[in-house]
């Protein structure tokens, strides 16, 4: 009998474990220079700022640049800015620093104990995260794809993991040659290839053509093996929306490069990664004078009302606690 109740209790325990989510506690560091600016030209230049959400706490450490720096936000995602702007530039070089702490918490939204970020869509934002953007089409080619993957299934919960395994067995994460990294969903269908930006539209386009909302969202990976680095470059991800379960997060490339976390990855965030922004299309706040941003994680910087490229980047992060299981 003894033996029994120990048995027991140590499932017990396990099972908790094993549903115990996690937080990673980091300061992120976010610098860049603008190079070679032509004397006596205006500059105006936007900078995406992370912010605090139900899975991260985000502090501002500081905020420096040659120029002063003024929060905005746009209005499409309620993304947060810094912008800063020069008439007439005096500086060959400007100089800006971001440095944040930040806790990340684990996101695992298909188990019991799930936290949902939120039960009730609003008119506004189920169509807006139905609708099309400009390199993510809803009809033609990923409506059709969309069609014959979730054949047969009536519940919205597996469509979206048809939809899931779809992307996951037919992409490759691969970024050679030219046209990866746009999200452009009819090169993903063509290619059959491309980064985590390409993965992550080809699934939402997919969903939202089956009437499922569907949300893109970008910042920066944390490697999960190291306590501190420099970071190259950003890394992008997903979330679906069903009535009654709320957001459900979705990590296709993430797990394409993890093959053993397929089923983790889909409804669970990890904590090794940091938010940015969301969405696709958008216009700034003061609006820049091109087309809507693609997407918002890099620096965006105009010279004379044109963009202006000339743009070094610096990232890095340093944890400041190891990762541990939430009580």
């Amino acid at each position: 009998m003894l033996h029994k109740i120990s048995l027991t209790i140590f499932m017990l325990a396990l099972s908790v474990s094993v549903l115990a989510q996690e937080s990673r506690e980091f300061r992120f560091h976010y610098a860049f220079t603008v190079k070679n600016v032509p004397a006596g030209r205006s500059v105006r230049l936007w900078i995406p700022t992370a912010q605090s959400d139900d899975y991260q706490d985000i502090k501002i450490v500081s905020a420096n640049g040659d120029l002063p720096l003024k929060k905005t936000r746009e209005s499409k995602y309620g993304n947060q800015i810094y912008f800063a702007e020069t008439s007439k530039s005096t500086a060959s070089e400007l100089h800006f620093d971001v440095e944040y702490d930040v806790t990340r918490h684990e996101r695992i939204a298909l188990n019991p104990t799930a936290k949902l970020s939120t039960v009730a869509l609003g008119s506004r934002e189920r169509s807006q995260d139905l609708q099309p953007d400009a390199l993510v089409p809803i009809t033609g080619v990923p409506a059709e794809l969309a069609v014959k993957v979730t054949a047969g299934k009536n519940d919205s919960l597996d469509k979206a993991r048809a939809i899931y395994d779809y992307v996951f067995t037919t992409m490759k994460y691969d970024k050679t040659g030219t046209g990866w990294g746009h999200g452009d969903v009819l090169y993903a269908c063509d290619a059959k290839k491309g980064n985590c930006t390409d993965f992550h539209s080809l699934f939402i386009a997919m969903a939202r053509s089956q009437g499922i909302p569907a949300r893109f969202e970008i910042g920066f990976p944390l490697p999960p093996d190291k306590h501190s680095s420099e970071i190259a470059g950003y890394h992008c991800w997903s979330d679906f929306y069903i009535d009654g379960k709320g957001w459900i997060p979705v990590d296709i490339s993430e797990a394409w490069k993890h093959p053993e976390k397929r089923d983790y990855f889909f409804g669970s965030h990890d904590v090794n990664r940091v938010q940015f922004t969301m969405g696709r299309d958008l216009t700034l706040s003061p609006a820049q004078n091109s087309k809507p941003l693609n997407y918002f994680v890099y620096p965006y910087v105009e010279v004379d009302s044109q963009e202006y490229g000339n743009v070094s980047f610096a990232f890095s992060f340093a944890d400041v606690a190891p990762a541990v299981a939430a009580k």
